[in-house]
């Protein structure tokens, strides 16, 4: 093929606006240390929504939005090694870090100031091919199917990280706020390592889902836990869930928020939301140390990935569905 379908942001907007235009672009040329990989699946990120509405700056316009691709590698740079055609790759958030910088040489390689995304800085995952370099491209694990993969590779490596952000200690209590695609694959985590999760959010789809996979309560979105939280993650972007939950948390408690974008959170009490050692923590991307120990986990512990299908000729109604709470779990592409 020499081209191939896609869907682009180049005027950003209110998702009602539809700003993802649906175009046929050449297919992508693999640099020399670079994938070209046939995309197979693509799940649909809060991301791509900040993306689209331009609640993230453009850093390159237009862009193809889309960092949770499982495909087919079909061709690579002259420069990879370790990667053959027909070899199955994911692709992910983190795209480039310029491993010199004082952040990567200490292991802190999503803190680089050179970093670049992938759907922001360099086209994704929504249409039929994509690139990525090679060092940044995930093997992935067996047992399960290309749709249900797609979403592990930004809603769970970034929810993992957010997890190990919150520090909850041992056999603990988790607050988990906004059940969503991430939401849903950490908390699976967190009950698999001994903890005891309460779900907040305002769908009752979503509580159902999360009570179906084991949290032991779930209620409104701002509504206060039956118990004090050891640990909790702001997964939904609203600044307003921040005091409620700093507000829940038990002493020494922790409270990591997940996504890149947040609106303004109000003004805090200090005595009512963080004195006692309570912690405010923001979660910025994620390593690829993060991503490899989070993949090894999902091959060890299976778990239930919640999708809802849609092809990539309607992209646009996936990202509306999901800025309007209409997706149980996660959303995925298929070309």
């Amino acid at each position: 093929m020499d081209t191939m379908a896609a869907w682009e942001v180049a005027a950003p907007g209110p998702i009602a606006t539809r700003p993802l235009r649906a175009v046929r672009r050449p297919v992508p040329v693999p640099a020399a240390d670079e994938l070209l990989v046939r995309v197979r699946a693509c799940a649909v990120c809060r991301t791509d929504l900040h993306v689209a509405e331009g609640d993230l700056p453009p850093h390159r316009s237009p862009v193809i939005p889309g960092h949770q691709v499982v495909g087919e590698v079909t061709a690579h740079g002259d420069a990879v090694t370790g990667w053959a055609a027909g070899d199955r790759a994911g692709i992910a958030w983190l795209r480039h870090t310029d491993q010199t910088c004082v952040y990567c040489r200490r292991g802190q390689e999503n803190l680089c100031p050179s970093s670049r995304y992938t759907g922001w800085d360099a086209d994704g995952g929504y249409a039929e091919y994509a690139t990525v370099p090679a060092d940044y491209a995930y093997r992935l694990p067996d047992g399960y199917d290309d749709v249900h993969l797609a979403p592990l590779l930004c809603a769970g490596i970034i929810g993992y990280r957010a997890l190990r952000r919150a520090e909850l200690p041992p056999g603990g209590t988790l607050g988990i706020y906004g059940f969503g695609s991430s939401a849903h694959l950490t908390a699976q985590v967190a009950i698999a390592q001994g903890a005891t999760v309460y779900v907040m959010t305002r769908s009752p789809a979503a509580r159902e889902l999360g009570l179906g996979l084991g949290a032991a309560w779930a209620g409104g979105a701002d509504e206060p836990p039956p118990v004090p939280l050891d640990a909790a993650i702001l997964f939904a972007p609203v600044g307003d869930l921040v005091p409620p939950a700093l507000s829940a948390l038990d002493r020494g408690g922790t409270l990591a928020v997940a996504g890149i974008h947040l609106t303004d959170i109000p003004v805090l009490n200090y005595e009512r939301h963080l004195f006692e050692e309570r912690q405010l923590r923001s979660v910025a991307a994620n390593t690829r140390d993060d991503g490899r120990e989070f993949l090894a986990l999902a091959a060890a512990h299976p778990l239930h990935v919640t999708t809802t299908v849609y092809p990539l000729d309607r992209a646009d109604d996936a990202l509306a569905d999901l800025a309007g709470d209409r997706v149980e779990g996660a959303a995925v592409l298929v070309p």
